[in-house]
């Protein structure tokens, strides 16, 4: 997949692949900034937490960029 973000200064190849992973019975999730995020005790909490995440991420994406102008 070939794919740019708005933060990004140049285009690069993106492989999807599922974010979520289990280790020992436990749910974690990667990030494109190369975290492992969790223990979650069940898929759908690391699936929730993920969506949770990416909202912490554009909430401050948008309070850097005001912070700029």
């Amino acid at each position: 997949m070939f794919g740019q973000r708005s933060s990004d200064t140049q285009s690069s190849t993106h492989y999807r692949s599922d974010r979520i992973s289990a280790v020992n019975g436990q749910y974690f999730f990667s990030t494109r900034e190369g975290t492992l995020e969790g223990p979650y005790f069940t898929r759908f909490d690391a699936e929730r937490e993920v969506m949770q995440y990416i909202a912490r991420m554009q909430q401050a994406s948008g309070l850097f960029a005001r912070a700029a102008r």
